[in-house]
This record gives C-alpha cells, sequence and structure tokens, in this order.
C-alpha cells in the first residue's frame, strides 16, 4: 500500500499541512501532482484520487488551505483568504518542495487556484491542468447557496450528527461509500470549546466572496493558460453552467486545441473523485 506521510511548511508566514503520497517515486523521475481541494474541505478529500494515482507511479502532494483542516487559522483573513494569498502559498510550497514541473488537479475553489498559478506565478511550471467543475465564473444562486453555509457552519452534539449533515449538503458529490462519509467526516472535525462538533474550517474564509467579490471572475486568467486543461463538469452542477463550458471553448485553451471537457454523470458541484471512472479519466488526461 501506497505510504502516505503528513508534512508542515512555513509558508508566506503561514504554516501549512499538506499529505505527501509516494514520495519516493519523485527520487526515481516519477511525475508530481499537487492535488487542491474545494472552499471548505480539506486535502483528505484527495485520498482516493492520489491512492489512484500513486499506483500508476504518481507522487500526490495534497495541502490543506490556509485557515482549513490542520493548517494555520490567517491571522489577517481580510487579505489572506483570496485567490492571490493562494496562489502564493502555492509558489512557497512548490519551490519548497522543489518542484520544477508537475501537474495539478483542483476541485472547485482549488482548481481556480490552479489557473491563478499557471497563467502567473507558477507559469511554465505547471504542465497539464484538472478543473474539477469549476470555471471562468461562478454561476450566482450556487455562490448565494455556497455562502450560505460555508459562513456560518454549524455544531453538531455528536459527530454522526456531523455525518449526517455532510451526506446532506455534499449529496451533489455523487456516490460516496459509507467508510468514505465517515472519512471524510473525521479528517474534518473540530471540537468546539463547549463540547460540540463543527467542520474544521475559519468561517472568516467565507468572507473572500465579500472583501473580494471579483475573485472567481477568471475570464482574462483562463485566457493566459498555455497548458492542456481537462475541466470535469457535474451534469447537474449549478455552479459550472453549461454557457461557462461553452465560452471557454472559445477562448484561451479552448481556442488553441487544448480543452477537453467531460460531463460526470450522477454529479453536481462538485465530483468526488473516487470512482474508477472519474479517477479513469484524470490519469488518462494526465498520461496524454
Amino acid at each position: 500500500m501506497t505510504q502516505a506521510t503528513s508534512h508542515y511548511l512555513r509558508c508566506e508566514g503561514r504554516e501549512i499541512h499538506y499529505m505527501d503520497w509516494n514520495a519516493s517515486s519523485a527520487r526515481v523521475g516519477g511525475r508530481t501532482v499537487i492535488a487542491w481541494h474545494g472552499l471548505a474541505r480539506t486535502g483528505r478529500d484527495m485520498d482516493e484520487l492520489a491512492a489512484h494515482l500513486c499506483a500508476n507511479g504518481y507522487r500526490v502532494i495534497c495541502p490543506d488551505t490556509v485557515g482549513r483542516g490542520l493548517s494555520q487559522w490567517s491571522p489577517d483573513p481580510v487579505q489572506e483568504y483570496c485567490l492571490d494569498f493562494y496562489a502564493r502559498l502555492a509558489l512557497s510550497l512548490a519551490d519548497q518542495l522543489g518542484l520544477c514541473q508537475f501537474d495539478w488537479v483542483g476541485t472547485s475553489m482549488g482548481g481556480a487556484i490552479g489557473m491563478v498559478c499557471a497563467a502567473g506565478p507558477l507559469r511554465g511550471r505547471i504542465t497539464r491542468l484538472v478543473l474539477n467543475d469549476i470555471g471562468t465564473e461562478l454561476a450566482a444562486a450556487a455562490e448565494q447557496r455556497i455562502r450560505s453555509y460555508a459562513g456560518n457552519p454549524p455544531a453538531f452534539d455528536t459527530v454522526s450528527e456531523l455525518e449526517a449533515y455532510f451526506r446532506t449538503i455534499y449529496k451533489p458529490y455523487g456516490w460516496i461509500s459509507d467508510a468514505q462519509w465517515r472519512r471524510m467526516t473525521e479528517t474534518s472535525v473540530r471540537r468546539l470549546p463547549d463540547g460540540r462538533v463543527t467542520p474544521h474550517y475559519d468561517p472568516a474564509m467565507a468572507g473572500q466572496f465579500i472583501h473580494h467579490p471579483d475573485d472567481y471572475k477568471l475570464h482574462d486568467t483562463y485566457a493566459r493558460i498555455e497548458v492542456p486543461v481537462l475541466l470535469l463538469r457535474g451534469e447537474s452542477s449549478d455552479l459550472l453552467l453549461p454557457e461557462t463550458v461553452a465560452a471557454m471553448r472559445e477562448t484561451g485553451p479552448g481556442r488553441a486545441g487544448r480543452l477537453q471537457v467531460i460531463e460526470v454523470p450522477g454529479c453536481g458541484h462538485a465530483p468526488a473523485l473516487n470512482v474508477p471512472d472519474q479517477l479513469g479519466a484524470v490519469l488518462k488526461f494526465l498520461r496524454t
């Protein structure tokens, strides 16, 4: 079984946690993938993807964004909970790990960070980019839905109640096994001073939509990307609309013939990257 190890690095003055899967492959010339999670999630969401890629010779780095999981919460949330700062964290992480070239898989926010990096601070170092249900803009209704739960996370008396909550709000992820639901819960829970449990992130991170209202308007950013892009869209996604996908086909990687689009059945926002068809599609693209 592939060994995953837990690590911490100081990036832009903040302690960032990441899981390093199959680090030994880097010493024998294997390719590396950075897999970045969604807005209110953690790097452990990428466990199935990381295990699958590692079984095929890849090293996979799965960070927790500042304010999420085991990474430090920002003491300056207004300035630091935004795509620009997250991209700076990614640059620092890649530099400290000595990653000259690597691929990027990003779910939702993680894909947006990947776009910013591929067009800017990591241009020429990101060689392939997978965008999991994220495009050049967010549908307004989906943004409002995310803001409604992310900025005011509920608290529960028991972990089982938190799991039931996750099963409800993340139902659009598609099929997830009971064991995966349990792991998702146990890897993204924190206990409050009163003994109750809540999702393991800083609620202030939702302020990104208030303090940086244009953060996810990425048309110009996407147009500057010069590497192959795989765009996965959940067939019932309320965040990545078909018209956004159509527009992406006409500019940047789409116009250059470097965009591949796959609609994922049985999912909304966002496919969990945990079943054979999704894992196989990502691996095939990275190998192309």
